[in-house]
């Protein structure tokens, strides 16, 4: 049992000094959001484009009625 968590210890450690040796721990968040907040403008704009395609194609008389 002692030699099992040693073993585990060992490989714990091991993978906490990887982790902290990496330099890229925190770019994953900031493109994250910033993808996010990419989406949500585009899907803004598309949506006032819709609105404005759809508000001048029911002002356009066609005659009928």
């Amino acid at each position: 049992m002692k030699q099992y968590v040693r073993t585990i210890w060992t490989v714990v450690s091991a993978r906490i000094a990887v982790l902290r040796a990496e330099p890229e721990r925190g770019e994953i968040t900031t493109t994250v959001i910033i993808t996010a907040l990419m989406a949500i403008a585009a899907i803004a704009i598309i949506a006032i484009i819709v609105a404005k395609l759809t508000a001048k194609a029911t002002s356009i008389n066609l005659g009928i009625g």
